[in-house]
């Protein structure tokens, strides 16, 4: 099978959806990979460590589109890509559709079969490909929430550790998932007063064990979400459904309590958003100002800090992307039940029940 990484053209997306050693193993078993030039120089791979690796470096994006069956990437299609994907493509990424229904119609024109890294599940009904990047997005969070917080930023001008004689910033993380628990471990690291709510009481549990009384957690309700916001200098979103919409967890009317100067990081950006507020930012532009309150929605946080992520990435998706290459799409997909989860579209055809329904789409179930 031929496989193609193509560079990542998302504003500031400096991933790259393959490392060298990832391309070495999969030159080894006999597969040719087709990297575009340059497509791994912001993760601090540089051309000739690909070749050396034993790929065919390309200068284009078409080239690598044209020449491929299985497409690695790390975010979703751009426009300027929609174009590119044919029937016969399978494509291997991170996808959300369920926040974008213009991309997925595109795909669906396209007639290719998309594989969601978000949705795939591993043996035990986790997300294996999905969790690297929540762990790293979760502490980037809290990182970019003190920077914000700063008032050259437009922040309040709070330190969230606080200093003797002086209290914390407080910090409120909503979701105690992948994303949730690990900006709760960078905010207890700095120091701030940490109040987790969640609706998952296991979640709680587990958490409120590892810190003691170094954290708050609280069931979580709009009640409940109203009244710890309000005194919050920093929200985290970390509300996630697989596959699904987020839901809108704070009104405009729990922003508009908030204090000014106050930051929220939604992390559920990727699946529209779990604050009525949040709009989709970039790291070139990332902050929208509503009623006073700074609002940080850039999708794609772990592009950031691109060596760590690759690496991770990488890490997570090779098995998956031996299995594809080594007994085909509708072989893999059939024997392993957590890739078949990933599927999103199947030749053309949503197969994905929970996108359907956030964009009243049909929905064809994979029969495989």
């Amino acid at each position: 099978m031929v496989i193609g990484v193509p560079k990542e053209i998302k504003d500031q997306e400096f991933r790259v959806a393959l490392t060298p050693h990832g391309v070495k193993e999969l030159c080894g078993r006999g597969h040719r990979v087709l990297v575009q030039q340059g497509a791994g120089e912001g993760s601090g791979f540089e051309d000739q460590v690909y070749r050396r690796s034993g790929a065919i470096l390309m200068p284009t994006a078409q080239e690598i589109f044209g020449e491929v069956q299985l497409i690695l990437k790390v975010k979703e299609p751009q426009p300027e890509e929609w174009l590119l994907l044919r029937s016969d493509h399978v494509l291997f990424t991170y996808l959300h559709l369920a926040a974008s229904k213009v991309l997925t119609e595109n795909l669906l024109n396209s007639g290719c079969t998309a594989i969601a890294y978000e949705t795939t599940e591993d043996n035990r009904g986790q997300f294996p490909l999905l969790r690297p990047m929540s762990e790293i997005a979760g502490r980037m969070s809290v990182q970019i929430g003190a920077h914000f917080l700063e008032k050259l930023q437009g922040g309040s001008g709070t330190l969230l550790g606080g200093v003797p004689g002086v209290p914390p910033g407080e910090v409120v993380v909503l979701g105690s998932g992948v994303v949730g628990s690990s900006a709760v471990t960078i905010a207890v690291g700095m120091g701030a007063k940490v109040t987790v709510l969640s609706v998952d009481l296991g979640q709680l549990r587990t958490l409120e064990v590892f810190y003691q009384n170094r954290i708050v957690t609280i069931a979580s309700s709009q009640t409940m979400i109203q009244e710890y916001v309000r005194h919050a200098d920093l929200v985290i979103g970390a509300v996630y459904l697989p596959a699904a919409r987020t839901p809108r967890v704070m009104t405009r009317e729990m922003v508009s309590d908030m204090k000014p100067g106050s930051v929220i990081v939604d992390v559920s950006v990727d699946q529209g958003g779990c604050a009525e507020t949040t709009r989709p930012t970039t790291h070139t532009d990332p902050i929208v100002v509503v009623d006073g309150v700074l609002h940080y929605g850039v999708s794609n946080i772990p592009g950031i800090v691109p060596y760590t992520s690759t690496f991770a990435l990488t890490n997570a998706t090779l098995p998956f992307i031996v299995q594809l290459v080594e007994q085909g799409l509708e072989e893999a997909i059939k024997v392993n039940e957590g890739l078949r989860k990933g599927v999103s579209l199947f030749k053309g055809q949503l197969t994905c029940q929970a996108v359907g329904d956030a964009h009243g789409l049909a929905v064809t179930p994979l029969g495989i």
